[in-house]
Parts: structure tokens; C-alpha cells; sequence
């Protein structure tokens, strides 16, 4: 299963991919030496890690990803709200609300989303 969290470096790595995707991966390592400042060896390091973890690959020297940053936050939150709130998305909710109150454009959002997922 993919590991979904991401460091801050992870993530700073991953959003270049997805904003250049898909890239040579020469030209990643420019990418990251001009906005990272680092060395072939790191960009070409990092690079395997995110391909073992599932969220890029690597063929033929193209990088491109196989998870979209989307998806990844989808995962990430269904996650959050696993470990935090026993899965609970009303449990969630309840917590985010109490302490900040939804505007009149979120909840119509809320509720947009609610009758789209009774299909």
C-alpha cells in the first residue's frame, strides 16, 4: 500500500513532477537544482523513493506520476479521518466546525457533495 505522507521536502519535490509532468528526467534534476539546490544524486535519490512508494515512475528516463496530487489528498484525508475521528466524517466535522463556522457557500458545497454521493 502506498505511504501517504509526505515530508515537506517530499512534497515540495512532488509538486515540481506534477507541474511539469511529464518530464525528462534531466531536466528534473535542473528543476531541482534551480528551485532546491540540490545535487544530481539527491533529485535521483528522492525520485526512487516516490517510484518504490507508488506515486511516480520512471520509463525510459520519463517521469510522470501514476497518482495525481488530487488523489493523494483524497488519500491523505481519508487517512486523517481514519486515525483521528475512528473514520467519522460527522465526527470530523463536528471538531473543524466548533471551532470555525462554515460560510453559506461551504455548507451549500456540503451539501451539493452529499446529494452528488447518494447518486
Amino acid at each position: 500500500m502506498l505511504d501517504h505522507k509526505l515530508g515537506a521536502m517530499e512534497q515540495r519535490f512532488a509538486e515540481l513532477i506534477w507541474a511539469s509532468e511529464p518530464v525528462q528526467s534531466g531536466e528534473l534534476v535542473r528543476l531541482c537544482a534551480r528551485e532546491l539546490g540540490w545535487k544530481k544524486s539527491t533529485t535521483y535519490t528522492m525520485l526512487r523513493r516516490l517510484c518504490e512508494r507508488g506515486l511516480f515512475k520512471n520509463e525510459g528516463g520519463t517521469v510522470s506520476a501514476l497518482m495525481s496530487r488530487d488523489a493523494l489528498a483524497a488519500l491523505q484525508s481519508e487517512r486523517f479521518v481514519e486515525e483521528n475521528f475512528g473514520g467519522s466524517l460527522p465526527r470530523f466535522l463536528a471538531a473543524f466546525t466548533s471551532r470555525r463556522a462554515l460560510s453559506d457557500g461551504e455548507r451549500a458545497e456540503l451539501q451539493r457533495l452529499i446529494d452528488e454521493s447518494r447518486g
